[in-house]
């Protein structure tokens, strides 16, 4: 399996989680909430409280570099064989982490388990939040672009993500374009609430190389004629968007759209920690979901190879894989 959206706060275990706060009693945080547990659900404003909690908890660079290598390995011990994290580099003045500290510190994570020889490639994109504004956005795009040059591949591009409600996406454009003239690729949170044709219209005109959610795209023709004149790729989440009360069902989830049109998509798990749930369940519950066989499963994971962000070399590597495990897998 390949995991392409994947928010590295959001990604933390609940035995992480308990780590973690062993470490800062003084927080006093209580049980549930870091994490929408099976049959809960919250609105999608409590989800981005939820990270606020989770960002006190991971304020020392020693913090990230512990998450990083426990979430990768979940990643690899669930079978996921290339992984694509993301996150927003932040300050904390407190105990001195900067946003070159904290990146730092998830590369290091990354190195850390190349090292270990677990099977799994992980690559890294760079968060852009949008309620830090158009100036800490064209900062980080900097920062993405130095982290680019240093570490021989790992950094492979830029996220604008955050609360939807926040800013507009005329805000980011510069820095975006500007990310794009460096060659990072871009992956976008576009239509993840209602009512936000202006705004996406403007941002797929960039265009992005992937769509994150895109929940309300099927709402408008225009938007998708769009999409599919660019062929666009999708990083669908279904726990996700049940757990955070975008898609009112599973069976009235957007992937069914989709995937019947024949438009490229990739099943995801956005923050697997905060909505309880794994790669394997997510293809399940898609499969379940749409009586797919497993031969669709498997197509639509080795699909996903073409929609990675990483070199050819890479793409050709995991095909020849993906090729060689088909017979054990059907």
């Amino acid at each position: 399996m390949k995991e392409l959206h994947a928010h590295l706060n959001g990604s933390i275990s609940s035995d992480t989680m308990k780590r973690l706060m062993a470490q800062k009693p003084d927080l006093q945080i209580p049980n549930g909430m870091t994490m929408i547990e099976k049959g809960k659900k919250r609105r999608l404003e409590e989800c981005f409280q939820m990270f606020q909690i989770i960002h006190q908890i991971t304020s020392r660079t020693e913090d990230i570099l512990m998450v990083t290598k426990d979430v990768v390995r979940e990643f690899a011990a669930d079978g996921v064989k290339y992984l694509e994290l993301r996150s927003t580099p932040r300050d904390e003045n407190a105990t001195g982490m900067t946003k070159r500290s904290y990146l730092e510190a998830v590369l290091e994570g990354i190195r850390q388990c190349n090292e270990e020889e677990l099977d799994i490639e992980v690559r890294f994109l760079v968060s852009v939040d949008r309620r830090a504004g158009s100036t800490v956005a064209k900062q980080t795009v900097k920062l993405a672009e130095d982290f680019q040059l240093s570490t021989d591949g790992v950094v492979v591009g830029v996220d604008l993500s955050g609360n939807p409600t926040a800013g507009h996406g005329r805000d980011f454009l510069e820095a975006l374009t500007e990310a794009r003239r460096a060659g990072l690729r871009l992956s976008l949170h576009l239509s993840e609430i209602p009512n936000r044709e202006e705004e996406t219209k403007l941002l797929l005109d960039l265009p992005p190389d992937r769509i994150g959610h895109g929940t309300f795209l099927h709402s408008s023709r225009e938007l998708v004629e769009l999409v599919k004149q660019n062929r666009t790729p999708l990083e669908l989440c279904l726990t996700s968007n049940l757990k955070g009360q975008t898609t009112p069902s599973s069976d009235q989830h957007h992937f069914g759209f989709w995937y019947r049109m024949d438009h490229p998509v990739v099943i995801c798990t956005d923050d697997k920690g905060v909505f309880a749930t794994d790669l394997s369940q997510e293809y399940q519950l898609a499969a379940d979901t749409f009586q797919l066989s497993k031969e669709q499963v498997w197509n639509l994971s080795y699909e996903a190879i073409d929609h990675i962000f990483a070199s050819s070399r890479t793409k050709t590597a995991l095909k020849e894989r993906w090729q060689a495990l088909k017979p054990s897998m059907l």
